[in-house]
């Protein structure tokens, strides 16, 4: 039973198909698209793709690009099932005041750090990153309760607001440096260390919270570029929500 798995975010369409909806199972092929050449996949990457059995996914771009989406999938004739965040899923217990509320990108992320978290042995309370187009950061206690977490924005945000506000700030795209000595430097290194003090503090919160050292996750498009300047020891992990959406479809398939 081959299982498609869908992230629909701000900026981007990732996919991954698999052979098989459940956790550990072989990745037959994965790609992204950007949301705005989403009516390419069906006549493009997806026309390479077998039928697969059951398609679930994440989507936060919104209805109007979720049917678009879905008008996609109508080349095989299968209907996606979307996650809803929800008050307990897959052993994690959501925390949220209004738990349908919590964005179903960062649940799932949640899902597969907790269980990828438990697949190495004692559980530990565990801090999961995502860096996109907004950045969130999310703590899970021992027990598997997510106790909240914050959003700020990502670097392009950062940097399109203090152009749009700041008179004649048009730079391009300087490096992380400790001690900045132009403006380019200035605000690549000032978005840096704002995620990064931001990462640090909730480490810290849910250290303080627990009684115990946390372990921190970090994912999204521009992880990869965030976690060489972090001031808090992470483990960059791509998969995360793909490995969150594989846990949630093997255990609503058992419940079938």
């Amino acid at each position: 039973m081959s299982f498609l798995a869908l992230d629909v975010g701000n900026t981007r369409l990732k996919w991954a198909l698999y052979d098989a909806p459940r956790p550990g199972a072989q990745l037959m092929a994965h790609g992204a698209q950007f949301l705005e050449n989403i009516e390419s996949l069906e006549e493009g990457d997806w026309n390479r793709l077998s039928c697969p059995n059951w398609v679930l996914g994440c989507v936060v771009a919104g209805d109007a690009v979720k049917r678009r989406v879905e008008e996609q999938l109508e080349m095989w004739d299968v209907t996606p099932r979307w996650v809803v965040s929800s008050q307990s899923e897959a052993g994690l217990v959501n925390g949220y005041d209004h738990p349908a509320r919590l964005g179903s990108d960062r649940w799932v992320a949640m899902i597969g750090a907790r269980h990828r978290l438990l697949a190495q042995g004692q559980p530990r309370p565990c801090v999961v990153v995502m860096v996109g187009t907004a950045v969130t950061v999310e703590c899970i206690d021992t027990e598997g309760r997510f106790l909240g977490g914050i959003i700020l924005p990502g670097h392009g945000i950062m940097l399109r607001a203090l152009e749009s506000g700041t008179a004649g700030l048009h730079v391009p795209t300087g490096e992380v440096r400790d001690f900045p000595t132009n403006t380019s430097d200035a605000l690549t290194s000032g978005g840096t260390f704002a995620i990064a003090g931001a990462v640090q503090r909730m480490v810290e919160n849910l250290r303080r919270h627990c009684g115990q050292e946390p372990v921190c996750y970090m994912t999204g498009g521009a992880g990869w570029k965030m976690a060489p300047s972090m001031s808090t020891e992470v483990e960059l992990v791509e998969s995360l929500i793909f490995d969150g959406l594989l846990e949630i479809a093997s255990r609503r398939l058992s419940l079938a």
